[in-house]
């Protein structure tokens, strides 16, 4: 039930469900081959999570359905993902305060920015006016770039 709520990784659903890592890890392994979960890399981590769509997603959602909304162990596992997600954006909060002023130097080693610039301008390509909202802005830059033709520039 919790992949439903989130993108997990190995060592949080352990943490979070109490359980030992191989342990999990296996049924992880059984629950993906059988299509009720998706497994996904990001970076360095590997995440899980329920379907969004196709048949694994059709089965999921009805089982996850029936599971009782009162139930005190599903509850506990709900409060410990809470603190799990706490405890990743007190994390990323760090990261990016202690990084602020070499943003620009650390995104460049992750993706190239100049093929996503390409991409955002031809993805606007002549639009002008409205506005533009960029959340998770760092610098800034997306608004520097896209902000020429808007009337209004929000980052978050």
């Amino acid at each position: 039930a919790i992949c439903a709520e989130c993108e997990l990784t190995v060592s949080e659903i352990t943490q979070i469900i109490g359980q030992s890592q191989p342990r999990v890890s296996r049924h992880l392994k059984l629950l993906c081959e059988a299509g009720l979960l998706v497994r996904f890399r990001e970076g360095t981590w590997v995440f899980y999570r329920t379907p969004h769509s196709g048949p694994g997603a059709d089965l999921v959602q009805p089982v996850l359905d029936l599971l009782p909304k009162d139930d005190e162990t599903l509850a506990l596992d709900r409060a410990r993902l809470d603190q799990v997600k706490a405890e990743r954006e007190k994390i990323a909060t760090e990261y990016f305060r202690a990084n602020a002023e070499d943003w620009d130097r650390i995104r460049s080693l992750h993706v190239d920015e100049a093929v996503v610039e390409k991409a955002l301008l031809e993805a606007v390509g002549d639009l002008t006016g409205g506005r533009i909202l960029d959340v998770g802005t760092g610098t800034g830059r997306i608004l520097e770039l896209l902000g020429r033709n808007a009337e209004e520039g929000v980052g978050v």
